[in-house]
């Protein structure tokens, strides 16, 4: 049996009322699989850590970060604790730096019975997947930039060596949603290289690595036009990959298509570590009340196990991931024990009791 190390990031507010349930729910996939185990280890960080403390991302955690096989973080962050600068306390972006995670994987899914804002006929299929680029872009420069009583800068960067790899990463993403029949094989480059030249050349990039994956489709469009139909016409898009600050604005804008933020996973994958997370965040205003939506954190576990079946060559734990994601989606569906940002009742611990249900029937 195959043992995986976790670095559990537990985080702040909310972050570990939805944590516990996910590292249940993990555990009963495994337990239930038989041929792979997980083995959490609390890596403390964060912004209540670093008002008890003054650090927020420990060097200890740092290394158990860095020596896991995964990486779990949960909601971090508080709005009354910040640096002295004022900006905020975010060891999730920290890590992401440190450990060179490039690519943001945002996916965006709609399934029957999910609450959404669109008007859907039940004709049209949502499923895609946003690549956030994650290290550099307009975030290069963050908590550094230049400000004077009379103006403020801040660096836009990218990078050749980082944007290949980037976009490497979105093509063999699209490979593998079109084997797997999960979309058609296309790509966008989302930019807007009619303004500025950083961004002509990102896109030019894009199509020289294009040439190497001929199973493929590539495409463009400006980023305000993705914005616009993402929200007319979202079922045409199958993976988009784009610039760090265009990324973060444009997840929140699928998570807003999916029922809000509650519902949004996400990863950070580098070419040795990943770290898988919600969208969302703390949440203070309702910590403690055990009403949080563990849904995001939960899908994000699922994505967690995924990637390392995928990268270990274990089926089964790709198979575990589906199954899990399936459990979700059953619950969404069913609509009797969904949390009340989702138009339900339910509370943290029984909504998560109701996933563990249903992976005994998916």
């Amino acid at each position: 049996m195959k043992t995986f190390d976790i670095a559990v990031f537990e985080g702040d507010g909310i972050g570990p009322e939805i944590m516990g349930p996910t590292l249940d729910l993990l555990d009963q996939v495994a337990a239930t699989s038989g041929t792979y185990a997980l083995r959490p280890q609390i890596a403390p960080a964060g912004a209540a850590h670093y008002a008890k403390t003054g650090e927020s991302l420990p060097e200890a955690s740092m290394d158990i970060a860095r020596g896991a096989d995964a990486i779990l973080l949960s909601a971090m962050g508080l709005p009354d604790v910040r640096y002295d600068d004022g900006t905020e306390i975010s060891p999730q972006i920290d890590l992401r730096k440190a450990l060179d995670l490039f690519a943001g994987v945002r996916p965006v899914r709609i399934t029957p019975g999910q609450r959404t804002p669109l008007k859907l006929d039940g004709g049209q299929h949502i499923d895609f997947v946003l690549i956030r680029e994650s290290t550099e872009g307009l975030f290069f420069t963050q908590g550094q930039g230049a400000v004077t009583e009379c103006d403020a800068t801040e660096t836009l960067r990218i990078t050749r060596a980082t944007s290949e790899k980037l976009f490497r990463f979105a093509f063999r993403m699209a490979e593998k949603r079109k084997a797997a029949g999960h979309g058609p094989g296309h790509l966008t480059c989302v930019d807007k290289a009619n303004v500025f030249r950083a961004f002509a050349f990102f896109r030019e990039i894009f199509y020289d690595e294009a040439r190497s994956f001929p199973e493929v489709t590539p495409a463009h469009a400006y980023v305000d036009a993705t914005a616009l139909w993402m929200v007319e016409k979202p079922w045409v898009f199958d993976v988009m990959v784009t610039e760090n600050m265009f990324g973060d604005i444009l997840s929140d804008l699928g998570a807003g298509l999916m029922g809000g933020l509650g519902m949004a996973p996400s990863a950070d994958i580098g070419e040795d570590h990943a770290v898988f997370q919600p969208c969302h965040g703390s949440a203070p205003d309702i910590a403690g009340l055990g009403v949080a939506n563990p849904f995001a954190m939960i899908l994000s576990g699922a994505m967690m196990i995924d990637w390392l079946g995928d990268r270990h060559d274990l089926p089964q734990m790709v198979a575990d991931a589906e199954r899990l994601q399936a459990a979700v989606d059953t619950v969404l569906a069913d609509g009797t024990t969904i949390t009340r940002d989702l138009g339900g009742q339910a509370n943290t611990a029984q909504a998560a009791a109701a996933v563990a249900d249903a992976l005994g029937d998916v």
